[in-house]
C-alpha cells in the first residue's frame, strides 16, 4: 500500500511540467474573483510569471497564506505576472466555492488574479497534484522552479530555505537558479468529477 502510493507520487512529479519544459495550458480562460474571465498568458509579466496552484480550506495553504499573498504581492511590482488557481471541486470542499474565494482574495489583500480552474484541466496539464504548489515560468514561458514556497510552512521564523524567493530573485537578477525543483507539500486537489 505505502509502495504503490509512492509509485504514484513519483509518477505524479514525473508528469509535472519541470524545470526547462514549456508550461501548458497558458491560454485556457478561467473565472477570477473580479468576474472577469482570465488566462496564464494575460497575467503573464514582462520578466515571467509565478502560477500558484491553491485554495482555500487546505491547512498548508492557510499556513503559507499570509507569506504567499506577500511573495505575490511584491512579485507584481517587481515585472512578475502571478495567478492563483483553484483546481479543487467545491461539491468536495465548500470552503473552495466561488464566494468564499471572493471574500478570501478581499481579506487577505490579493492583488493578482485568483481563478477557479473549472474542469481541473489546468492542474491537469501543469501535473499539480497539491495545493499549494508553485511553478515559476521565465519570460519565454518555460517552468524554472517548481515545488514548495519554504522548508517550513507551520513555523515561519524556523525557515532556513526560501525555495521560491530565492528562484524569484535569480530570475529577476539574471542569475542561475540553484534550486529548481522541491517537493510540493500541502493536500491533494480535490478534482472535479467531469474532469
Amino acid at each position: 500500500m505505502i509502495l504503490a502510493s509512492l509509485l504514484l507520487a513519483a509518477a505524479a512529479a514525473a508528469a509535472a511540467a519541470g524545470p526547462g519544459t514549456a508550461a501548458p495550458a497558458l491560454d485556457v480562460k478561467m473565472k477570477g474573483v473580479d468576474g472577469k474571465e482570465t488566462t496564464i498568458a494575460q497575467a503573464a509579466g514582462t520578466k515571467g510569471t509565478l502560477v500558484i496552484f491553491t485554495c482555500n480550506h487546505c491547512p498548508f495553504v492557510k499556513a503559507w497564506e499570509e507569506r504567499t499573498v506577500a511573495l505575490g504581492n511584491e512579485a507584481l511590482s517587481k515585472g512578475l505576472g502571478v495567478i492563483a488557481i483553484n483546481a479543487n471541486d467545491p461539491g468536495v470542499q465548500p470552503e473552495d466555492g466561488f464566494e468564499a474565494m471572493q471574500a478570501r482574495a478581499k481579506e487577505r489583500g490579493v492583488k493578482y488574479p485568483y481563478v477557479v480552474d473549472g474542469d481541473s484541466s489546468v492542474a491537469k496539464a501543469f501535473g499539480a497534484t497539491k495545493t499549494p504548489e508553485f511553478f515559476l515560468l521565465d519570460a519565454t514561458g518555460k517552468v524554472v522552479y517548481h515545488g514548495a514556497l519554504d522548508d517550513n510552512a507551520r513555523e515561519p521564523e524556523k525557515v532556513t530555505a526560501r525555495y521560491l524567493q530565492d528562484a524569484i530573485d535569480a530570475l529577476l537578477s539574471g542569475k542561475a537558479i540553484d534550486v529548481k525543483q522541491t517537493k510540493a507539500l500541502g493536500c491533494s486537489i480535490k478534482w472535479k468529477k467531469s474532469a
